[in-house]
């Protein structure tokens, strides 16, 4: 014990002088330092006084430029801008994945020997659409100008003046005619791209299986550089037919419309297919694979929720969810429609025809999907889905031959659904919308907003036949647009491309302009040969 209480006195002595231990170590410590500083030579004490300020500059100047704390409202709006970019870019990529879409409908419509020639189009038509859209089309299509075209400059988005996401008044810069979306001028240069994009994709499908592959490059770079820009800025560019009243959401007219319009007087110029009408009859020439083309038809539908409620440019969840909606009763009540009228009118539940009524359906409703109610969506889709079955009937009457029904979906349903507006669209009193168009005739208003309607979709079809005409004649002048009969029975994946889609495979021939079948022999009678390659 008393070892104990020796050991535990000193112990508290030690720590009792435990401070005046750590005093001297200082004081040696401030020693050593001062003798050190000593021994420096005069010019080097002259710089610690320098380094000292300087270090205490740099520890000012970070202090200074310490961003100050953001306030509830700012981060808020910096909050709502990137989720609105966000919902743009993405809505944006689904409708560029329309691409595929329209490859793999495209494709499977087709015959086994003209496959890589439709899907070469259909991949390198975004690329040209990209740089003529970048180049040209979008500074004439928003640029601030008349009432015809864009003026204002903004060619290849280059050193242009824009402060998005400013939006109304605070906007500045050449755009003004988005200046109600607030994401950034990229964000909106892109969701505007996948749309001029689509407009050209329209028309491959209408040419395919006869037209030269360079021409179809050429008329794609001038339909989406000039074309379409001119009378999109009608429209969504703040032209005179904006002003005059006309609405389309999504694009039945400035989209679809303008791809049809086109690709009707590409078919038209190009002329029929050999065999595809004979002695006064059509003759079917079935498409070489209708699984891609179904799978093309529903990555379409899926495109579709990005097309018509990405067309918001904000995340506004009631408008969003309303539209998606609308878009998917319309398409829905088409396939349902199409194949009921095909049953009837032609015997058979057809294939083609059903995926033609969803597609009708999907264009019918895109002009007024966020201006109607959900029945008026089936109405409107149920129309479509008749309409197109009896386009097609009418289209080949017309010998002009189109071996997709491009026109009869996104021509003749464009026209229905922007016409749809002006007949249907609930008002912006009822509480739907504040700002759009007037109450359609069929649901309490006047013929106003119909008349309206109706004037802007003869004034774009005019317009776009004009400069369709001059397009396709000019390069029909120059270069030719049709390849060689040789070159179409042989198929265009040989003479145009080099190469074969299904090598190996039975692949149908064209000889004495008997019509082939997708198993690779001939209808129409007998003496049809097959090769195998």
């Amino acid at each position: 014990m008393t070892v104990g209480k020796k050991k535990s006195k000193q112990f508290r002595r030690e720590a009792l002088n435990l401070p005046a231990a750590k005093y001297f170590t200082k004081v040696n410590r401030l020693k050593k330092l001062s003798w050190a500083i000593a021994r420096l030579s005069p010019s080097w004490q002259a710089c610690i006084p320098i380094a000292a300020i300087i270090v205490l500059v740099w520890g000012y100047a970070a202090v200074a430029q310490t961003p100050a704390t953001p306030t509830t409202e700012e981060q808020l709006a910096s909050l709502k801008v990137g989720m609105d970019t966000m919902w743009v870019m993405v809505a944006g990529m689904v409708v560029f994945f329309m691409n595929a879409g329209f490859g793999m409908l495209e494709t499977g419509f087709c015959r086994q020997k003209n496959a890589v020639n439709v899907l070469s189009k259909n991949l390198i038509v975004f690329a040209l659409s990209t740089i003529a859209y970048w180049a040209i089309g979008f500074a004439l299509m928003f640029s601030d100008g008349n009432g015809f075209i864009g003026t204002s400059g903004g060619f290849f988005l280059w050193n242009v003046a824009d402060n998005s996401p400013a939006t109304g008044d605070a906007y500045q810069g050449i755009f003004s005619a988005l200046n109600w979306t607030g994401v950034p001028l990229n964000a909106k240069f892109f969701f505007q791209l996948v749309f001029a994009g689509t407009a050209a994709t329209i028309v491959s499908g209408a040419v395919a299986e006869r037209i030269k592959f360079l021409e179809f490059l050429i008329f794609s770079l001038l339909l989406v550089g000039i074309a379409y820009p001119i009378t999109g800025h009608w429209i969504w560019g703040g032209g005179w037919l904006a002003k005059a009243g006309f609405w389309d959401f999504a694009g039945s007219t400035v989209v679809h419309s303008v791809g049809g319009w086109a690709a009707l007087m590409g078919a038209a110029f190009l002329g029929p297919r050999i065999g595809k009408y004979r002695d006064g009859d059509t003759v079917a020439m079935p498409g070489h694979n209708m699984s891609i083309a179904t799978l093309g038809c529903l990555i379409l539908w899926l495109g579709w929720f990005g097309f018509n409620p990405g067309s918001t440019m904000a995340v506004d969840p009631n408008a969003i969810a309303h539209i998606a909606i609308t878009t998917n009763t319309g398409g829905a009540f088409g396939g349902i429609a199409a194949t009921i009228t095909a049953w009837l009118y032609l015997g058979k539940p057809d294939l083609s025809m059903i995926i033609n009524g969803i597609l009708a359906g999907l264009v019918g409703v895109t002009a007024s999907c966020a201006w109607i109610n959900v029945p008026n969506s089936a109405i409107i889709g149920t129309i479509a889905g008749i309409l197109v079955v009896f386009a097609v009937t009418f289209f080949d009457n017309l010998k002009i031959d189109d071996p997709v029904g491009a026109t009869s979906v996104h021509l003749v349903c464009g026209i229905w659904g922007t016409l749809a507006v002006g007949l249907f669209a609930d008002g912006p009193t009822t509480g739907l919308y504040t700002a759009g168009p007037a109450a359609g005739l069929l649901v309490g208003g006047g013929f106003g907003q119909l008349w309206a309607q109706l004037v802007g979709i003869i004034s774009v079809g005019g317009m776009t036949v004009l400069l369709s005409t001059i397009f396709w004649m000019a390069l029909k002048a120059l270069l030719g647009i049709r390849v060689s009969a040789l070159e179409e029975a042989e198929g265009l994946d040989i003479g145009e491309h080099g190469m074969e889609a299904y090598t190996g495979f039975v692949k149908e021939t064209s000889l004495d302009n008997r019509s082939e079948t997708s198993y690779g022999g001939y209808g129409g009678g007998s003496g049809g040969k097959t090769t195998k390659l």
